[in-house]
């Protein structure tokens, strides 16, 4: 139930843009120019308008009806359907302008490119158009037939679109530790601290420090509290001092290159193994060592392999890891682990006005103090609920907007992947920042990426409005990451790796965005390893150097036959 969990309101921004085009001049002047019949297009307007009034009720009736979800995924495919057409009269408009040298392709990306293009519906000829659009207002038909059965009913006045109220207001992040102040962690980072200043291993390999617990507790953010401690950094210098994501990466040996990039060795991608793990020896040997291995989820991958080198590190050297797996932290680690557990209220509070009130102060707000304690404890000691909920609503002063999310019914759905508090944070969106939100679920977990890129990706999409024509689109866009930043669950982290612009996403924020997205989105780093489908438009693939990547690929993208996005990356080959 969790896939295309809002859906709807996705659609209803996939609406806005479809509109846009509808009425466009460039399309018009087609339809007459052409001679074809304007009253289909009026027709399909009409339909999708009438489509459109749906949404609110088909959204909130999706998360108890699996049949209102299905007719919600037809309903997108439709539209994205109709917006292609829409983008195909485009091309037509400008084919004349276009000059197209038929070149016999040599590469693999004119091979690529080739294949792209004898996809290309626009090169079929005009007389199927009308026909095309005659089908798609069809498939629309049966859907509005299809309402009363289901019971969706038109809501007036009421749109899945929360108003935009909140305040201009942007805050300041750092590019590390986000939240200056860090409640009800008190007790576990100094403890966390003593183990790493304390110089009594037991035995040649240096201390293995974990922290257990489940998604969205904390331990990232307490890994980078301790990291960054003073203490911390007289003990352990800048040179000796690595911070590694791992994630769901099952290969030692990538995890080896990381850590000795970490420690300033970057020229080490053509290093066998073997060399990886002497050039490792020769880098602990140097001084006392602190790595951090963050994330860690493989319970399978020969962990203790990866860390043999260390066996050689200079007495007092530390290694600290974050896990949600107790089996994870026991195969590493010979020392008890520091299980973290969810916050008390009293914390969980603290954390949520810190995040809705400016300087956390909440005592001015009446109203809304006593409903933001509610929607606290709703959060059940999960900090990064609370953060999520409390960035959403920073700046609201409207009881009705905090008393509705208070009373969601959202916050009754069983989702083991999906922290309720998250899906609120979505829910409550403006539309506008819910499609650029659900475009993130191409990225693989704890990809990196450049906001420039993204800002463009969204651009190519059509997601940017230029409302207002002194502004180009960029700038435009850049606002839409700031403010999805601000306003929603942290979804846009800055990594411990990586240059200036570069971003990751939280890993439950991930999950949310590949719920919501469901097949219509596709990466091939996905570990349940489905293929892409015929409703699949935005194909994201990681191409290690070297490797030939073409006969499973192209096999793959023959289902997926209308893609919008391709996103092709290439990687160094792993040893």
């Amino acid at each position: 139930m969790a896939e295309a969990l809002v859906a709807g309101a996705v659609l209803s921004a996939v609406f806005n843009v479809l509109f846009d085009k509808m009425a466009s001049r460039e399309v018009l002047d087609f339809f007459k120019q052409r001679k074809l019949n304007d009253k289909l297009l009026q027709k399909l307007k009409t339909r999708m308008n009438t489509v459109n009034g749906l949404l609110s009720d088909a959204e909130e009736k999706q998360n108890t009806s699996p049949a209102v979800k299905n007719w919600l995924d037809d309903l997108k495919d439709i539209a994205y359907e109709a917006d292609d057409f829409m983008d195909e009269i485009a091309y037509r408009a400008h084919e004349k302008l276009m000059k197209v040298e038929a070149t016999s392709p040599r590469t693999c990306s004119d091979q690529l490119r080739n294949f792209l293009s004898s996809l290309n519906p626009c090169k079929k000829g005009m007389k199927v158009m009308q026909p095309r659009l005659e089908e798609i207002i069809d498939r629309v038909e049966d859907l509005l037939k299809q309402t009363k059965t289901l019971g969706l009913v038109a809501q007036v006045g009421k749109s899945s679109d929360r108003a935009s109220s909140s305040s201009s207001h942007y805050r300041i992040t750092t590019s590390r530790l986000v939240d200056p102040v860090v409640y009800g962690r008190e007790k576990e980072k100094e403890a966390i601290i003593q183990s790493l200043l304390s110089d009594d291993a037991k035995g040649k390999r240096p201390d293995v420090i974990p922290i257990v617990g489940m998604g969205g507790l904390g331990k990232t953010t307490l890994a980078q509290l301790v990291f960054n401690d003073s203490r911390v950094k007289q003990q352990f210098d800048d040179k000796h001092r690595a911070w590694v994501c791992v994630s769901e990466e099952s290969n030692i040996f990538k995890v080896t290159k990381d850590i000795l990039k970490e420690f300033g060795e970057l020229g080490c991608d053509s290093l066998t193994p073997n060399l990886l793990q002497s050039k490792l020896v020769e880098k602990v040997k140097e001084g006392r060592v602190l790595l951090v291995l963050d994330d860690i989820w493989n319970e399978e991958a020969d962990w203790r392999s990866l860390l043999s080198p260390f066996s050689s590190a200079v007495r007092g050297s530390k290694v600290l890891i974050t896990t949600r797996s107790q089996r994870v932290a026991s195969a590493m680690s010979s020392v008890p682990s520091h299980q973290l557990e969810v916050l008390n209220e009293d914390d969980c509070w603290k954390v949520f006005a810190q995040h809705a009130f400016d300087g956390g102060v909440a005592d001015a707000y009446g109203e809304l103090e006593d409903i933001g304690k509610k929607i606290a404890t709703r959060c059940k000691g999960l900090p990064l609920a609370a953060k999520s909920l409390g960035s959403l609503l920073y700046g609201e002063k409207n009881s009705t907007a905090w008393d509705s999310i208070l009373k969601s019914n959202m916050w009754d759905m069983h989702d083991r992947k999906i922290i309720p508090a998250l899906r609120l944070s979505y829910h409550y969106l403006p539309s506008h920042l819910k499609q650029c939100f659900a475009y993130c679920a191409l990225f693989p977990k704890d990809f990196v990426f450049q906001k420039e890129d993204l800002v463009l990706l969204w651009m190519a999409e059509g997601f940017i409005a230029q409302t207002d024509k002194r502004r180009d689109l960029e700038e435009i866009g850049n606002e839409y990451f700031e403010e999805l930043a601000r306003r929603s669950f942290y979804i846009f982290q800055r990594p411990y790796y990586g240059g200036r612009g570069c971003f990751v996403m939280h890993d439950l924020v991930n999950d949310l965005a590949k719920s919501i997205a469901g097949d219509f989105f596709y990466n091939m780093e996905d570990v349940d390893k489905r293929e892409p489908s015929r409703r699949t438009r935005h194909l994201f693939y990681i191409h290690s150097r070297g490797s030939n990547p073409w006969e499973r690929q192209l096999k793959s993208l023959w289902e997926a036959r209308i893609l919008r996005t391709l996103i092709y990356s290439v990687v160094e080959a792993e040893s």
